[in-house]
């Protein structure tokens, strides 16, 4: 098995061999690692009650079909 490191040299390599440096730094730039706590924040943008998220999505399609 290879080593994370092994792995990270040769997708650079296979980048760049298809992309050329440039694009390839590009390429690894538009990788963002976020930033916030996930666990603690999905509590503010997720719904309590998961029927409330399948009500509003039946409603959403009966309005398309309408």
């Amino acid at each position: 098995m290879k080593t994370i490191s092994e792995i990270r040299k040769e997708g650079i390599h296979a980048l760049t061999k298809t992309l050329g440096p440039v694009d390839m730094a590009r390429f690894i730039q538009s990788y963002e690692t976020g930033t916030g706590d996930y666990t603690k924040e999905r509590h503010e943008w997720l719904p309590d009650n998961l029927n409330d998220v399948k009500d509003s999505l039946i409603e959403r399609q009966k309005k398309r079909k309408d």
